[in-house]
């Protein structure tokens, strides 16, 4: 088990693929330096480092991507509450919060996303109250993707469509592109659960061209979508 953050590090420089950092670099922007790890051999150490290091891990300000991916990790293996709680060490912001204000690019953001979702499952209306709803007002545009992207990780169920419908049609005058993105892919993925309901609102959606003809194109590329619903959808692009 990994018990000091030395012992980490030295992991990932084990793991390092000169190739994967500089495929990496070309398709994820962001300022921090990147190591080279594939993400399977970060969940893997994430998942070696020993519970009781893993209040001193979260407190140590991560450097390159592949650190930011293992703490979102880690933050995803504890208790749904802990994840919640103030620390005082974050100015009495919890680990969750703490995590969104370091997200700054398309992948962190979608890993951390797919690994929260499980804790905050049996959770899921507080935590819209509490954490989504925020955060799909907030300034930052990965604190809006974070958002939309466990809205599709978490509340894709039909309880849940026409608030995913009504919060994605707020934010169309966000002109980011990765909020963009983040709209056409949720709704896509609607789509793909729930064909009538998603076809009637993108009749009515008020969705700006570009975010609209993404969605299109997205859920023309899904192979769970019949080709008569794709043929009809194409004839919809603006």
């Amino acid at each position: 088990m990994i018990e000091n953050y030395s012992e980490f590090r030295e992991k990932l420089a084990y793991y390092a693929d000169d190739s994967y950092r500089e495929f990496s670099q070309k398709g994820i922007p962001t300022e921090r330096p990147f190591i080279g790890v594939r993400i399977p051999q970060i969940r893997e150490i994430a998942n070696n480092i020993s519970p009781k290091f893993y209040d001193s891990f979260l407190k140590t300000e991560p450097v390159a991507i592949e650190e930011v991916l293992a703490r979102g990790m880690v933050i995803c293996r504890l208790p749904y509450e802990e994840i919640l709680t103030p620390q005082k060490a974050f100015n009495n912001k919890s680990y969750f919060d703490s995590q969104i204000d370091i997200i700054d690019n398309w992948c962190t953001c979608d890993t951390f996303c797919s690994g929260v979702a499980k804790p905050i499952k049996n959770h899921r209306a507080e935590f819209l109250d509490q954490k989504i709803e925020n955060l799909l007002t907030d300034p930052r545009e990965f604190a809006v993707r974070t958002g939309l992207v466990l809205l599709k990780c978490a509340y894709m169920d039909f309880d849940y469509l026409n608030l995913i419908f009504d919060r994605v049609e707020n934010l169309r005058s966000r002109e980011e592109y990765y909020i963009k993105m983040a709209s056409a892919w949720l709704i896509a993925e609607c789509f793909t659960k729930y064909p009538e309901e998603t076809f009637a609102y993108l009749k009515a959606t008020k969705l700006p061209k570009w975010t609209f003809n993404k969605t299109i194109s997205k859920i023309c590329d899904s192979y769970r979508v019949l080709e008569e619903d794709k043929a009809l959808l194409r004839k919809m692009r603006k």
